[in-house]
């Protein structure tokens, strides 16, 4: 397990974590988890699938390890490796345990990583590997997560959501031309199912940066990356900075998508309301009930409260 020391102005620890692995009793599982992460206060969302697990929960250290401990009674997800970072505000409202038909939609029947993946990168090579002439390097993110953050040099391929990654990658990349593709994601879930799928296809030589972006971010001297700008993440934090901590980001309102300085300037911007990209389809009624969730957000924090509406980001796998 990780041990990234506490930062002591942020005493919720956040843990990001998946794992491929067969679990035909999925449905069997939600209840009994769902009641242990509520007796450790936990908060955050947890998906179970026939294929496997994945997870961002936040709350006290011990709380995190108790959660880990019990997965563990389970062989199959025994030892099962996590990503932490820090937050000095609860980044979740709740905690939800949800069954779905994949832990990453992807879309495309019979991909699976536990027995057919790519190769492992770990962040201390993935450098060297990046900048080899012969590599391709794709993120395999959304369209607005590259735009907040990436690594340089990397090919945007312009999805917004995980299940067009399929039909891009059979149009733009050729397993006779494209000898090494190297792939990465937020925290390798997704990079690694689109090795699965490459390898379907014929590629050879496909790559994923081992635990994803928050690995590398955790594991690669600021001075010695190739990562600029920030990485998003689904929870009220947005995004983190090279150091894993909370990003300047925030989150719109309306669509629930990452607002950057950028947007903010655009006349098209509305404190509270919507933002460029939403900005055409809102509807008058929509917008008096957004202008009265920030009312209501703000009589709550003036009581020290947390009010329940306010918004995390959306997540489009």
């Amino acid at each position: 397990m990780n041990t990234r020391p506490s930062a002591g102005d942020s005493p919720h620890l956040v843990a990001a974590f998946y794992r491929f692995t067969a679990l035909p009793d999925f449905r069997e599982l939600r209840e009994p988890l769902q009641r242990r992460c509520e007796e450790l206060g936990l908060l955050g969302t947890i998906l179970l699938a026939a294929e496997g697990i994945n997870g961002t929960v936040s709350g006290p250290d011990e709380s995190v390890r108790g959660l880990f401990e019990a997965l563990g009674a389970d062989p199959r997800l025994a030892e099962l490796p996590y990503k932490e970072s820090r937050a000095a505000e609860q980044p979740f409202h709740r905690m939800k345990v949800r069954i779905k038909k994949e832990i990453v939609s992807l879309g495309v029947p019979g991909i699976d990583p536990a027995h057919e993946v790519g190769q492992y990168i770990s962040p201390e090579d993935w450098n060297a590997l990046i900048s080899r002439d012969d590599v391709r390097a794709i993120d395999t993110r959304n369209d607005y997560e590259y735009h907040l953050g990436s690594f340089e040099g990397a090919e945007d391929p312009h999805t917004r959501s995980f299940r067009e990654f399929p039909a891009w990658a059979e149009e733009n990349l050729d397993p006779d031309k494209d000898r090494h593709v190297a792939m990465f994601c937020t925290g390798g879930i997704r990079c690694e199912k689109a090795t699965a799928f490459l390898l379907q296809l014929g590629f050879e030589n496909v790559y994923h940066l081992d635990g994803g972006i928050l690995n590398y971010l955790e594991k690669v001297d600021p001075d010695d990356s190739l990562w600029q700008g920030d990485c998003f993440v689904f929870d009220n934090r947005v995004t983190v900075d090279h150091d894993l901590s909370a990003g300047d980001t925030e989150v719109c309102p309306a669509c629930r998508m990452p607002v950057t300085a950028e947007d903010r300037a655009s006349p098209l911007f509305e404190e509270h309301v919507s933002c460029p990209r939403c900005h055409h389809r809102l509807t008058e009624e929509k917008r008096q009930g957004l202008l009265e969730r920030a009312r209501q957000i703000e009589l709550a924090e003036a009581r020290g409260e947390r009010h329940i509406g306010q918004q995390q980001p959306t997540r489009k796998d």
